[in-house]
């Protein structure tokens, strides 16, 4: 049997998450992007515009999509950033506060689940194989003239 390679291991559980989050969000009327949103935007003091992106991994353009049919369908809306004359801050709705709760109960439930199926060891270690992955991809490892094949 070949062996399953960690990158395709990651792209593929990843894509069954998403389809997941996908299948649940239509429930309601929304998408695992306008979830993703929504857990991201502070729900007390609003979020920077400009925050929004980096703090999602997300491209400006994909995210500008999203906010304008996020604020068509009242779930957001912009107001100036009182500390930063220029910026804009994004504000959930009450209608936003609300869907922002269906994605917090659907986040819950699947990591209940998962830790219900998985050892508090094993969940340990997979989160220490996450973090050295990213750390490993920030510092350049990868594709860096140090690195070494086998």
């Amino acid at each position: 049997m070949k062996e399953i390679t960690i990158d395709y291991a990651l792209r593929a559980t990843w894509q069954a998450v998403a389809r997941m989050y996908n299948e649940e969000a239509k429930k309601f009327g929304s998408t695992m992007a306008v979830g993703f949103t929504l857990l991201s935007i502070d729900p007390k003091t609003g979020t920077p515009s400009t925050a929004l992106g980096p703090k999602m991994g997300m491209e400006a353009t994909s995210l500008s999509r999203i906010l304008k049919s996020m604020e068509e369908k009242g779930l957001i809306e912009r107001r100036p950033n009182p500390n930063d004359g220029r910026g804009v801050l994004i504000h959930l709705t009450n209608f936003g506060l609300e869907k922002r709760n269906d994605s917090k109960n659907a986040v819950l439930r699947f990591n209940e689940t998962i830790r219900l199926s998985v050892s508090e060891e094993k969940l340990d270690c997979f989160f220490e194989v996450m973090d050295t992955i990213n750390q490993v991809i920030t510092d350049k490892k990868i594709y860096s003239e140090e690195s070494t094949s086998k």
